[in-house]
């Protein structure tokens, strides 16, 4: 089972349209354009070019600001995202599934893992969809803030699907799995919705992976990951 973040429905003139502002520019400074020229952009009416934009605008895609003459059109992060990942989709396409390399140092994490690792909840899940129970523990690797956006970008892949469910009164987040090695070994990289870290990943496998691979707070590691 595959999965990623679900972001917003947007249709093929709608795509279109925000290639067009990323080409202008947009997603650094304002565009000055009228709803006529979209269209003729676009190769429809001025009046679907109006639509278009109100749409865009409504889903938080750019930001619009009207004038006497022209409008002011400004490509916002969520419009951004949303190019990202149709890059992603065709760069997957020509050339495959992506792969990430990263190095970090081993870190002692809050103590949470072990206790969310071994609900049943996401046991049952990990054993159908990933093919093992996991060590109850993950392993913590903190990396450097410039490697933060490398990383970040894995939210665009094709990851195994953890869902969140509700136990014992309260509810539990769901995560997206990546195949991935540390140091040589087999692993996966589990990113959870909500995570209470800013520059660490967390690692699981069936072993304890501090154990087998030998290693303790500070020392290095190199981790690759790879699409599914």
């Amino acid at each position: 089972m595959t999965g990623r973040a679900k972001g917003p429905r947007v249709k093929a003139e709608e795509l279109k349209l925000l290639r067009f502002l990323a080409h202008g520019g947009a997603e650094r400074t304002p565009v000055e354009i009228t709803s006529r020229e979209v269209g003729e952009h676009l190769e429809v009416s001025q009046q679907a070019a109006d639509r278009y934009l109100v749409e865009l605008a409504k889903q938080g895609l750019i930001s619009r600001s009207l004038g006497a003459r022209k409008q002011r059109l400004t490509l916002t992060p969520a419009g951004v995202e949303v190019l990202r990942k149709e890059f992603h989709a065709y760069r997957r396409v020509f050339e495959g599934p992506a792969r990430l390399r990263f190095s970090g140092q081993v870190s002692t994490g809050l103590g949470e893992g072990r206790y969310y690792l071994s609900q049943p909840g996401y046991v049952v899940q990990f054993q159908e969809r990933l093919g093992y129970t996991p060590f109850p523990g993950t392993l913590n690797i903190r990396v450097d803030p410039k490697e933060l956006l490398r990383i970040d970008g894995l939210r665009h892949w094709d990851g195994i699907r953890i869902d969140g469910f509700q136990a014992s009164g309260r509810t539990f987040g769901g995560a997206t799995c990546y195949a991935g090695r540390i140091n040589g070994r087999p692993c996966q990289l589990i990113r959870p919705d909500r995570s209470h870290y800013q520059d660490v990943v967390e690692l699981i496998a069936p072993e304890c992976l501090r154990e087998s691979l030998g290693v303790r707070d500070g020392d290095t590691v190199a981790v690759e990951v790879e699409e599914s």
